[in-house]
C-alpha cells in the first residue's frame, strides 16, 4: 500500500503518531516535500536517520524548501521503481524531479522544489540554496518522461502547488517560478486521479482532484 503525508521537517515524532501504526511491511510512505532530515549533517541526525532505516516500510519523499541540497545531491543515484532517486539507506529515497515510478501498480510522477519566502534572512549556502527552485532542464525532463506515458498517471506528487490553487488557499506568493507555469500545464494537458502537495501546511481537499496534506496518512486506493 501506498501512503501520503506533508512535510516532517525533521520531526522524528512524526513517524511515532498512531496514524502511521497502518504502515506495514513493503508499505510506501511518499512525503511532500520538506522531509527535513538531510540538514545539518549532525550526529542527531544520522542518529534519527537510522532509526528511519530501521522501519520496514519504504520512505519516499521529493524535496521542499528545507533540505541541504549541498549533502542531497552528493548521494548515489539509483533507480528505484522505474525512476531516479537519491538513495539515502535502503529504504529511504529521494524522488528526483520529473521522474514517474510504478509503485504496487499505480504511476506516480514527482516533483520536488518551490520557493522561501524568507530565503533572504537564512544565507545562500547556510539554510537556503538556490537549487530548491527548479530549473528549464529538469522541466524539460519531465516533460520529456510524461510524453513516454502519453501524459497519463496515476498521481501527481509536489511540493509547490499550482498557482492557479494558491487564492484557495490564501497563500500569500512573492514570486513565481517557472514551475508554477509548468503546473498550470500539466493540469490542462496530463491526464491523472489525485495532485498531493505539501507547502501550505494544511489537511484541505479542493474539490476535484487537489490536495494539500500536512498531518494526515492518506493511503493510495
Amino acid at each position: 500500500m501506498i501512503y501520503v503525508t506533508g512535510d516532517t521537517h525533521g520531526d522524528l515524532n512524526r513517524f511515532k503518531d498512531p496514524a502511521m501504526k497502518k504502515l506495514s511491511s513493503g508499505d510506501t510512505l511518499i512525503i511532500c516535500g520538506d522531509f527535513g532530515f538531510i540538514w545539518d549533517d549532525s550526529k542527531k541526525e544520522h542518529a534519527n536517520l537510522k532509526k528511519l532505516a530501521a522501519k520496514n516500510f519504504n520512505i519516499a519523499f521529493v524535496d521542499g524548501c528545507h533540505e541541504n541540497f549541498d549533502i542531497l545531491e552528493e548521494m548515489p543515484v539509483a533507480e528505484w521503481n522505474g525512476g531516479k532517486v537519491h538513495r539515502i539507506a535502503d529504504n529511504i529515497v529521494h524522488l528526483m524531479r520529473g521522474q514517474i515510478y510504478t509503485i504496487d501498480g499505480k504511476r506516480i510522477f514527482a516533483f520536488g522544489g518551490g520557493h522561501s519566502q524568507d530565503y533572504e534572512f537564512r544565507g545562500d549556502g547556510e539554510m537556503w540554496w538556490q537549487r530548491e527552485q527548479p530549473d528549464h532542464d529538469e522541466i524539460r525532463e519531465a516533460i520529456h518522461n510524461l510524453a513516454e506515458y502519453n501524459n497519463e498517471v496515476d498521481y501527481i506528487i509536489t511540493h509547490e502547488p499550482p498557482a492557479s490553487l494558491k487564492d484557495c488557499l490564501n497563500v500569500d506568493v512573492l514570486q513565481r517560478l517557472e514551475v508554477h507555469a509548468f503546473f498550470e500545464d500539466i493540469i490542462k494537458a496530463c491526464t491523472y486521479k489525485k495532485w498531493f502537495f505539501g507547502k501550505c501546511h494544511m489537511d484541505k481537499h479542493i474539490p476535484i482532484k487537489f490536495y494539500a496534506v500536512f498531518s494526515t496518512v492518506t493511503p493510495l486506493k
